[in-house]
């Protein structure tokens, strides 16, 4: 309010001045003043040259800004990779110590055993940075895709899997009318659609269920991933698609930290876009909306 005041001041005290000099003094004085076209001209010149300058400041400024963000993202981004990858290379060097060193058979093979997983969680990690760094590499084929074909097909795959045998995964699809096709890459859209029914199951536990949904809407094709798991705090929901985020419900819990990136890099992708919303408490539970154009070329 103060700087609002301090810049009114001059506005105000002009007014109050225009008006005092119209009661007090008469005749009022009247100046007048001759400008060549000459002047003129190098009157335009130079309030075009300030504003090309300011123009450009404020570029630069934005551009410092940028390049500062970038540089902070990039310093977040390799902390959380020495941190994800501290933690399976301590297992494994312990697991290799405890393997060397125990004398029964029993430690040796659960030794062993602790060694093979961390070895996995290291090969999940280093694909799926491979995978994240070709995005950008890799030509993004335009073909129309089923939506309602694919997903079939990976709610099929990720209900499959042993570790979620006897989940409850349902697909649920508005089919009058018909799902439009969506252009795009079918084999990176059925990764991001797997990395959110994957992340559903691995989040909400044995006891709840996940429903894949998807519709027409518009112009859009919009596909969501609910479960009624535990849900999401507030605090983590502006983060959770960064690179290697893990949420504080996420400890204990393997995973790379680079499904949900991998998800909404895709959608981006397509010119689509991916949403979240969650809820704790006894209305919990989390939903992923991905919505992509219908039957336009990304």
């Amino acid at each position: 309010m103060k700087r609002i005041l301090a810049g009114l001041a001059p506005l105000l005290l002009g007014s109050i001045a225009s008006v005092l000099v119209t009661v007090l003094v008469k005749p009022e004085l009247v100046f007048a003043f001759r400008v060549g076209l000459g002047m003129l001209l190098f009157l335009t010149g130079a309030l075009v040259t300030v504003a090309v300058f300011l123009a450009e400041w404020a570029h630069s400024r934005g551009h410092t800004h940028a390049f500062r963000q970038a540089q902070e993202n990039r310093r977040s981004f390799i902390r959380r990779l020495d941190h994800e990858l501290k933690n399976p290379l301590t297992g494994l060097r312990a697991a290799l110590a405890n393997l060397s060193e125990s004398a029964s058979p029993e430690d040796r093979e659960q030794a062993a055993l602790n060694a093979r997983r961390d070895v996995e969680r290291l090969q999940r990690l280093l694909a799926d940075l491979r995978k994240l760094s070709d995005l950008d590499e890799i030509p993004l084929e335009t073909l129309p895709v089923q939506v309602s074909e694919l997903l079939e097909e990976i709610v099929e795959a990720a209900g499959g899997l042993p570790v979620y045998h006897g989940r409850s995964l349902s697909l649920l699809i508005a089919n009058v009318p018909p799902l439009p096709p969506v252009v795009g890459d079918r084999d990176l859209l059925g990764l991001a659609f797997y990395n959110l029914i994957d992340n559903a199951l691995k989040f909400s536990g044995p006891g709840n269920a996940v429903q894949v949904r998807a519709r027409e809407d518009g112009r859009s094709v919009v596909v969501e991933v609910a479960d009624g798991g535990p849900g999401l705090p507030a605090e983590d929901l502006p983060h959770i698609f960064e690179e290697l985020y893990r949420g504080t419900n996420a400890r204990g819990i393997p995973g790379s930290g680079l499904g949900l990136a991998l998800a909404a890099r895709i959608v981006n992708l397509h010119a689509g876009s991916l949403k979240v919303s969650s809820r704790q408490g006894e209305r919990q539970g989390t939903v992923f909306s991905m919505i992509l154009p219908a039957g336009r070329n990304p």
